[in-house]
């Protein structure tokens, strides 16, 4: 199936990559509005043409089937929706697939009404040891679930936020919880399940920016659980973890590394010494690209969805979700308050200018 790309940053490189790797695909163009870095991206890939719009792009290879996002967080709904209606192609959408949950909402109303099958990445689902706790999950091994935690303790130096003027602002951006623990916030509901209410406080300590460099949430579920939240890109002097934590009345699971992709603990009270030993071994480690290894296999199963009319794994509904758990986060740190799910956002800043807010 023939790709391409809109939006050529840090992340642009990683689907390059993953597209090289399937059997199935092939990337014919990319654009950005930064017609260098569409240049530098297009070399990197093989010499393909490059655009400075969308429009361009699409209209000069109208044989394109799949349009992947990789804009600013910000402008994803108004990529796609625009798309959509003038082009009618597949959509795969970077994370998060919108900042307000009014904009998610009519993506994914536009996409059904033009019979336009939308994939939201979620790569972090395809690391081995994940899949394999989400078998457990669904397999109720776990008993009763009685608490998950993810913790994100990345270092973001100024640096990195002065790369782009739309990083760390609330219009195109969001902080550490819509951009670095936005897949970990999404494994913890995957596990989880439906959350009920969320209490969470934020800060900003080390970096210069609009939102959050910092922040913490206490999460209850519908099934009891509840969950924690903690993320932050003030670590210093370097990365230290990307976890998640699942405990319930018959085991505990603890997936480590960079980016959940070690398994630390398997543990299971009606499982064999041997057995435990076995998963922990077998599960130690995705490959050490992890970045590429997820999207690879994203990309894969989004070809596959298409080509066998199957279920996608995160379609825009279940993107959806950790959108308006996000958002809850943020309206709560803003209000003081508990905020109870399912809602519609009046305090949360996400999606807008720091001026429309005051």
């Amino acid at each position: 199936m023939k790709f391409a790309l809109v939006g050529c940053g840090r992340i642009s490189k990683k689907h390059i990559d993953a597209i090289k790797e399937l059997k199935d695909a092939e990337l014919i163009a990319l654009c950005d509005t930064d017609i260098n870095k569409a240049e530098s991206q297009a070399q990197y890939a093989g010499n393909i043409p490059f655009y400075s719009s969308y429009d361009e792009m699409l209209k000069a290879h109208e044989d394109i089937e799949i349009v992947n996002i990789l804009t600013p967080s910000g402008y994803h709904a108004a990529n796609v929706i625009d798309i959509v209606k003038k082009y009618k192609k597949y959509i795969v959408v970077e994370k998060p697939m919108a900042l307000r949950l009014q904009d998610a909402d009519e993506m994914i109303r536009i996409c059904d009404e033009n019979a336009v099958r939308l994939f939201v990445v979620k790569q972090n689902r395809y690391n081995l040891p994940v899949q394999k706790l989400r078998q457990a999950v669904e397999k109720q091994e776990f008993g009763r679930m009685v608490m998950g935690t993810v913790r994100v303790r990345w270092c973001r130096p100024q640096a990195y936020y002065d790369q782009d003027p739309w990083r760390g602002t609330w219009e195109l951006d969001g902080g550490v919880l819509t951009n670095q623990a936005s897949h970990h916030i999404d494994l913890l509901e995957w596990m989880l399940g439906e959350p009920m209410s969320v209490m969470a406080k934020t800060c900003t300590f080390l970096a210069d920016i609009e939102t959050e460099d910092t922040g913490a949430a206490i999460i209850k579920f519908r099934s009891g659980a509840i969950g924690i939240v903690e993320a932050t890109t003030a670590t210093r002097p370097k990365d230290l973890e990307g976890s998640l934590t699942v405990m319930g009345e018959k085991g505990t699971v603890v997936i480590g590394g960079f980016a959940v992709n070690k398994m630390e603990t398997w543990n299971f009270i009606d499982v064999s010494e041997e057995e435990n030993a076995r998963v922990l071994k077998d599960y130690a480690e995705t490959p050490p690209n992890v970045y590429g290894f997820g999207h690879q296999r994203y990309l894969e199963h989004v070809i596959d969805c298409i080509k066998n009319n199957k279920k996608a794994l995160v379609d825009g509904l279940e993107g959806r979700k950790s959108i308006e758990l996000i958002n809850a986060i943020y309206e709560s740190a803003e209000t003081g308050r508990e905020v109870f799910l399912h809602f519609n956002p009046r305090y949360s800043k996400l999606g807008y200018k720091e001026e429309d807010r005051l």
